[in-house]
């Protein structure tokens, strides 16, 4: 699989990257291993991770256990450290009581990690400034519990003043912006402020919610249940929902899936370094990877509908 630079980290990344949101403590152990098995089979070695809070009611702890089975899914699942980059999130969700160092330690103590390669900084709190976040992010680096960073769904209003700040202080800039990015939703990494903020970081994209929470893939449109199918009278998603009928009618005359075809619209776009997606079987793994074989033809194609 091609890997592309995250920004000026020196980290290379494969172009699809693997995430664990809402997912392995969702479907049976054994078939969570078979995923990550199958995804470094097909040499995705970009992974991500993210605490959030227990919504099956069953989770021995009320935060963080995505953590612990992602470390334990890790392990079994036979990947090496050293030869994986792992990413996972500073949300900020206990400030200021609780540091980004003691977010982050915890964080790591659930996953039984020594470090993380990439550590983002989501967007933050009412009353924590920019220039916080980076000399925060400064002490995570110097301390070597996280190799880069990088932000989720900044403004490019803060994205701006905090590569101000890292440049002034002498910290690195931001290798990594995780955005929402696909063909129903593109303002966030093509708008003209958001475009111009990305260059000054320098900073690599990592495609986030490019199938648009599955409506892209046209399921929705075949009756298929979902994690919105509560909320398909939402503009932007059921937009979101035309625009898979669109992909799986160009999909069917080209050969390939609806998915695949969303995806690599993502992989082509501007400044994308790796595009994120979650698997709950080997199935949508494999379909998904399909993205890899779209032609930039057939991109062009995807980029045109409306």
């Amino acid at each position: 699989m091609d890997h592309r630079s995250l920004g000026g980290s020196g980290i290379d990344v494969s172009v699809l990257s693997l995430g664990s949101w809402r997912t392995y403590e969702r479907i049976p152990r054994e078939q969570s291993i078979a995923v990550m098995r199958a995804a470094r089979e097909l040499g995705i070695d970009f992974l991500d991770d993210a605490r959030y809070n227990d919504e099956t009611g069953n989770a021995p702890i009320p935060t963080g256990y995505s953590e612990v089975v992602f470390g334990e899914l890790f392990r079994a699942a036979g990947w090496r450290r050293e030869e994986v980059v792992v990413a996972n999130k500073l949300w900020f969700e206990f400030w200021p009581e609780q540091s980004a160092e003691q977010e982050l330690n915890e964080s790591l103590r659930r996953m039984r990690f020594d470090y993380v390669d990439l550590i983002y900084a989501c967007w933050p709190p009412p009353g924590l400034s920019a220039k916080e976040i980076v000399d925060a992010i400064a002490g995570l680096l110097r301390s070597g519990k996280a190799r880069a960073w990088g932000f989720v769904n900044w403004q490019p209003a803060v994205l701006v003043e905090a590569c101000a700040v890292a440049l002034r202080e002498g910290i690195p800039l931001p290798a990594a912006a995780q955005l929402p990015y696909s063909v129903a939703f593109r303002e966030a990494l093509e708008g003209e402020a958001e475009q111009a903020a990305l260059a000054g970081s320098g900073a690599g994209v990592v495609a986030s919610f490019s199938l648009a929470g599955g409506a892209l893939s046209g399921k929705y449109s075949r009756g298929r249940s979902g994690r919105y199918s509560g909320e398909l009278d939402d503009p932007d998603l059921r937009e979101a929902v035309l625009y898979g009928e669109r992909l799986a009618r160009l999909a069917a005359d080209s050969g390939t899936t609806a998915s695949a075809l969303a995806l690599a619209f993502a992989l082509h776009g501007p400044r994308v370094a790796s595009v994120l997606f979650g698997a709950t079987s080997t199935e949508q793994l494999y379909e998904n990877a399909r993205a890899l074989d779209v032609s930039r033809e057939l991109v062009t194609a995807v980029r045109a509908l409306r």
